[in-house]
């Protein structure tokens, strides 16, 4: 079997296998609850996905940003990597609820319409307490923080700090998770969810604008957003959230450790430090278990960049933003598990082709970048960094 040579084919690989976690996780629930409920009963094999692509974000995010060097082609690149394939799994999802074989989250219909959709387009709906039409999508809206703490970092010249931020955020989780054990930003605050949700397009359309000035100052007022959001909008509390972002930016610290840029010791004590307060802050042991098992994957699979991956586990990774949206429109539709798995990898090849590639391409065009391939070989949400 052919390998790929790849310098990152390793987090492809990562990808590709929690996304294929995740999709075990729903399926297995759907298909056999009771074969799956002893699995679940000792590790949570979602939570263990999403968090190894929290990872993959925090390692790739920081490195996407820093080689454009700008923060225009940086979200111009973030919106057609991930927009198309949003909209087209959004329309997707209405349609199969229309015709009675997907069922949306609950209470779409128990708030304005125009609200929930503009928290679902911008991908914040977790944190500003809307619902999201596709269940999955609430990992998007951590990753859509972390994006706006990165970009705030960059403009002020402070993202090569990411293990003693790592570690803040670890520490900040303990007693805020005590303090704040619910969403501050819940189903009720309709008012504040606008605000915020205006807030943040104004601050990344300022960001990425042509006068320095106004795109610091915007970028830096995103990163606050993003962090208040992160506190104030989780809807497991503000130790969960300030856990999630803790644990990204101890992916950058690894990149910033393989770059030379800090000494891996540090790296290690802040990657240390993040899973001690995960403990610490979760209250199930089974979420402890995934989230420890995913750094330890992370870790492994980093151990082995150098080393060649078969391509029909590299390609996996990169169609893995499809495979994470998509698949959960098919429970109510295969009949089975292995025909799930077939339907999905089938779904996500094609949706990968005609919708995630011509979206990268155009991307590239509008940043101005001539003849980059990162859509193809390189990683991003949910680690679908890659564009």
């Amino acid at each position: 079997m052919a390998a790929n040579p790849s310098r990152l084919a390793w987090l492809d690989a990562l990808r590709g296998v929690a996304a294929l976690g995740v999709a075990l996780h729903h399926g297995a629930w759907t298909f056999v609850p009771e074969f799956w409920a002893g699995v679940d009963g000792k590790v949570d094999v979602g939570t263990w996905g999403v968090f190894a692509f929290f990872l993959v974000s925090g390692y790739i995010i920081p490195a996407s940003l820093e080689r454009r060097g700008d923060l225009r082609a940086f979200w111009t690149g973030r919106a057609f990597r991930l927009l198309p394939l949003l909209l087209t799994a959004l329309a997707l999802a209405l349609l199969l609820a229309y015709a009675g074989a997907f069922v949306p989250s609950p209470g779409l219909d128990r708030r304005p319409l125009a609200l929930v959709a503009l928290g679902n387009l911008t991908m914040l709906q977790e944190l500003l307490g809307l619902p999201a039409v596709i269940g999955v999508m609430w990992t998007l809206s951590y990753e859509m923080a972390f994006y706006l703490m990165v970009a705030g970092l960059f403009a002020v010249r402070q993202a090569h700090r990411p293990a003693p931020i790592a570690v803040v955020l670890a520490l900040a989780a303990v007693p805020l998770g005590l303090l704040l054990p619910r969403a501050t930003i819940n189903g009720r605050a309709g008012a504040a969810a606008l605000v915020l949700a205006v807030a943040v397009v104004l601050a990344v359309v300022a960001s990425a604008g042509p006068y320095g000035v106004i795109r610091r100052a915007a970028a830096m007022t995103g990163g606050l957003l993003g962090l208040a959001l992160v506190v104030l909008g989780s809807r497991g509390g503000a130790g969960q959230g300030l856990v999630i972002a803790a644990m990204m930016f101890a992916g950058t610290a690894v990149y910033r450790a393989e770059r030379g840029a800090i000494r891996w010791r540090t790296a290690a004590a802040a990657l240390s430090a993040v899973l001690t307060c995960a403990v610490i802050a979760e209250n199930d042991p089974t979420h402890t278990v995934a989230i420890v098992l995913a750094a330890a994957c992370f870790l492994a699979a980093f151990a082995l960049r150098g080393r060649a991956f078969p391509r029909w586990l590299t390609h996996l990774g990169v169609i893995s933003f499809s495979l994470y949206l998509l698949h959960p429109l098919l429970l109510r539709i295969a009949p089975n598990l292995p025909l799930f798995f077939l339907a999905t990898v089938a779904l996500g090849h094609v949706t990968y082709r005609l919708v995630e590639v011509p979206g990268q391409r155009l991307g590239r065009r509008l940043s101005g970048r001539s003849g980059a391939h990162d859509g193809a070989r390189g990683p991003t949400v949910g680690g679908w960094a890659r564009s």
